[in-house]
């Protein structure tokens, strides 16, 4: 069965950065992918990044581009999400989602998700 475990969230003040961790496991194939997500209560789920597995092919949101980094690590299965120059609009809940599908799929139509890391960003 595929699990996927979020780590790395916590507080940062504005101007700082975090590394969130998405360890991958219990995929057979090759063509998959995985996306960061984020919620804020109250709000839709957005996606945030994705990286398609078999080349690394990485996309990101207009919120967030050029300033997180989407990576995989070959060697443990493990996807990063480094972000840079955070600021409180950044707040959320990150959900990291892998499945068999393009990276251009919306949020619900992953099957596969983890529970979440909590990131905040004072102001």
């Amino acid at each position: 069965e595929v699990q996927l475990v979020e780590s790395g969230g916590g507080l940062v003040q504005a101007g700082g950065s975090l590394r969130l961790s998405c360890a991958v496991s219990g995929f057979t194939y090759d063509d998959y992918v995985i996306g960061w997500f984020r919620q804020v209560p109250g709000e839709e789920r957005e996606g945030v990044s994705c990286i398609q597995h078999r080349d690394g092919s990485a996309y990101y949101a207009d919120s967030v581009k050029g300033r997180f980094t989407i990576s995989i690590d070959n060697g443990d299965n493990t996807v990063s999400l480094e972000m840079n120059s955070l600021g409180p609009e950044d707040t959320a809940l990150y959900y990291c989602g892998a499945d068999y599908l393009s990276c251009r799929a919306n949020w619900y139509l992953f099957d596969n998700w983890g529970q979440g890391t909590e990131v905040t960003v004072s102001s």
